[in-house]
C-alpha cells in the first residue's frame, strides 16, 4: 500500500516536530511549549506500548532485537558501526508506528513531538514551519550520557558493572554513543531545516529558547 505525500502531509498539519542530536534541549523544549501553548505532548517512545505488541522479527527485525538478544554484554559491547547501523535500523522501523499515532492524535488539537523520523522523510510530509532541529556538539552527547539520573541509564550502568571487563565495556558503549552523535551532528548541521545549535557553555536559556521556536512555530502572533 502507498499512500501519497501530499495525504500524509494533509493529515499530520497540526503536528510540530522537534528532532535533532542528543542532550540538545529536546525533550525540555517540547515540554515547554506544550505546557505553554496547550499542545498535546508526544514524548520520545510515546507509543511504544502499541509498538512492542505489534512488532516480529520479520517485519521490525531491529526493534525486535531485545525479544531475542544474546545478553546485555553481547548488546554493550557491540562495535560502533553495528550499534550506529541498529539505531538506524528502529528509526527507520518506527516511521509507520508514528505517523498511524499522530495521524490518529492530531485531528482536531494540536501536537508538539520529540522525533526520530528522518530528515527525508520530515521534508515529505510536513512545511517547514512545522520542523524546528536541535542540535549539540558529539562530545557534550557522549560526556553526559550516563550523567542523566533517568531508570535507564541507571540500568545500563548495572549491566555494564556485571560485564567480565566492566571499563572497557563503558568505554566501548561511549564509542557507540560517540559514533551515532557524530554522524548525526554532520546531518543536522547540514539540512536546510531552522536550527538550534547548543555549544558547550554557551546554551541559550529556557525562555529564550522557548520564544525563538515558539515564533518560528507561529505559535505566537
Amino acid at each position: 500500500m502507498d499512500i501519497k505525500e501530499n495525504v500524509l502531509k494533509y493529515y499530520l498539519r497540526n503536528c510540530l516536530f522537534i528532532n535533532g542530536t542528543s542532550y540538545a534541549g529536546k525533550s525540555t523544549m517540547c515540554k515547554l511549549l506544550a505546557e505553554k501553548y496547550e499542545l498535546h505532548l508526544c514524548e520520545e517512545n510515546y507509543n511504544s506500548d502499541v509498538i512492542f505488541k505489534v512488532i516480529n522479527q520479520k517485519d521490525q527485525p531491529n526493534l525486535s532485537y531485545f525479544n531475542h538478544k544474546e545478553s546485555w554484554e553481547a548488546y554493550l559491547n557491540r562495535p560502533p558501526r553495528e550499534y550506529e547501523s541498529w539505531m538506524r535500523g528502529n528509526s527507520e522501523e518506527l516511521i509507520g508506528f508514528e505517523i498511524a499515532e499522530l495521524i490518529r492524535l492530531s485531528q482536531d488539537r494540536k501536537v508538539i513531538v520529540d522525533t526520530n523520523i528522518p530528515l527525508d522523510i520530515l521534508e515529505k510530509i510536513t512545511d517547514y514551519h512545522q520542523v524546528a532541529i536541535m542540535v549539540s556538539e558529539p562530545d557534550v552527547s557522549a560526556e553526559k550520557f550516563f550523567k542523566r539520573p533517568d531508570a535507564e541509564k541507571k540500568f545500563l550502568l548495572e549491566q555494564i558493572g556485571l560485564c567480565k571487563n566492566p571499563q572497557e565495556t563503558y568505554s566501548n558503549f561511549i564509542a557507540c554513543m560517540a559514533q551515532v552523535n557524530s554522524n548525526e551532528y554532520l546531518k543536522y548541521k547540514a539540512c536546510d531545516y531552522f536550527k538550534i545549535e547548543r555549544v558547550k557553555d554557551k546554551w541559550l536559556d529556557k525562555e529564550s529558547t522557548l520564544a525563538i521556536l515558539a515564533k518560528h512555530f507561529r505559535l505566537t502572533r
